[in-house]
């Protein structure tokens, strides 16, 4: 059972001292590796048998684990940070129920979901802490200036990045999911139907994707600025019309970016070696590069 199916069974069990419990261990996170448990009652603002009640009570819901050492101090799990990233976007009126995952990868979780009225979509929760910790150094940009970067941390960056991403190409018409709301590691977005496109044994008219992946890669270039940066078959969404949703932008770079160039040579290079790959469809480099920049 993924973190985020733990967190989905067990969010309407939490009460408000639950809440308040998980928030004043994720503050007090930023100085402590562990949170002393003498530290929470003052700062959730609750007596400390009540706290008492709740650290064993989230403790046996696996939303926090407890260390002993020179004293006793608890951190949060992945599932009670989502808990938390859920409660914030509920309360915020974006979203009203959660459905089945809509799949799992190496760097996040994808979830089904409702809004209050009755909206379809997407909810990803980002987790770089299934990947090494010195590859996401290397490869990603938004921390690789700080030494010492939580997995949650990481993860609220990268949603973060995203989403800001998606507010960037979206209203350019370059087509994404419809960016909606975020919150720490969470990104709301447009329903994500379909599958990726390396999943997909029989396309039709393959050429006229490779023409509108393109199309789309040079709309977010001239239009917003914007560079996927990690672009592959395995973020293109294939939809059920045989158009496409690109995904996976928390690593995007502008077009100023000292190694621009390089980032969107990439990008094209694994789309064009897959569609060569594939379908015997072959297009040079450097007449899609000068295609994208105009």
């Amino acid at each position: 059972m993924s973190s985020a199916d733990i967190a989905v069974k067990v969010f309407l069990e939490l009460e408000p001292e639950d809440f308040r419990v998980l928030l004043a261990i994720e503050l007090d996170m930023s100085r402590h590796r562990y949170v002393p448990e003498n530290d929470v009652p003052s700062l959730a603002g609750l007596p400390g048998r009540e706290v008492a009640y709740r650290l064993n009570r989230l403790d046996g819901f696996g939303l926090i684990r407890r260390w002993v050492g020179p004293y006793v101090g608890y951190a949060l799990n992945t599932a009670g940070y989502d808990c938390l990233a859920m409660n914030a976007l509920v309360k915020a009126n974006i979203l009203e129920a959660f459905g089945k995952p809509l799949g799992v990868g190496k760097e996040s979780d994808v979830y089904d979901a409702l809004t209050p009225d009755g909206e379809r979509v997407a909810v990803k929760f980002h987790r770089l802490g299934r990947t090494s910790f010195q590859q996401t150094r290397r490869l990603r940009g938004y921390i690789a200036d700080r030494r010492h970067v939580s997995w949650l941390y990481q993860s609220r960056l990268a949603a973060e990045k995203e989403f800001e991403a998606l507010k960037l190409v979206y209203p350019c018409g370059v087509a994404v999911p419809k960016p909606i709301s975020q919150n720490r590691h969470v990104v709301v977005m447009g329903m994500i139907e379909g599958a990726e496109l390396y999943r997909v044994p029989e396309i039709p008219q393959p050429r006229k994707v490779l023409d509108e992946i393109l199309a789309n890669v040079k709309k977010a270039y001239q239009k917003a600025g914007v560079i996927h940066a990690d672009l592959s078959e395995f973020n293109v969404i294939l939809k059920p019309d045989w158009h496409i949703l690109i995904i996976d932008w928390p690593q995007y770079v502008k077009t100023d970016h000292p190694n621009a160039e390089m980032l969107l040579k990439r990008d094209l290079r694994n789309i064009l070696r897959f569609f060569w790959r594939r379908f015997k469809i072959r297009r040079p480099l450097e007449e899609t590069l000068s295609y994208v920049k105009g």
